[in-house]
């Protein structure tokens, strides 16, 4: 009798509101070399990584609270936190 085994599935953390999701359902945001922070749309460039839920209130409390900061060690410059803003928003509208 062969018994199947289930295939791994990566479960991420949000960093803003702490629920354990799939890889896939989060969105992974990146420290480059540069201190910049960027989204990682593929998921595999290196670096530093935190995940994020695609929603309005994760992505708020990311940026007000500096958890977003304080998780990839690094801190945001204005130019990038505004950037990241307007990222979410952007996917937001599309959602």
């Amino acid at each position: 009798m062969m018994m199947s085994k289930s295939k791994h599935l990566p479960q991420r953390t949000c960093i803003a509101c702490r629920q354990i999701k799939g890889k896939k359902a989060l969105i992974r945001l990146v420290r480059a070399g540069n201190e910049a922070v960027e989204v990682d749309i593929s998921g595999k460039k290196p670096g530093r990584g935190a995940y994020l839920c695609p929603n309005k209130a994760c992505w708020e409390i990311a940026l007000k609270k500096k958890q977003l900061e304080y998780a990839l060690r690094t801190k945001l410059s204005d130019d990038n936190r505004q950037s990241l803003i307007k990222y979410s928003h952007s996917l937001l509208e599309e959602s």
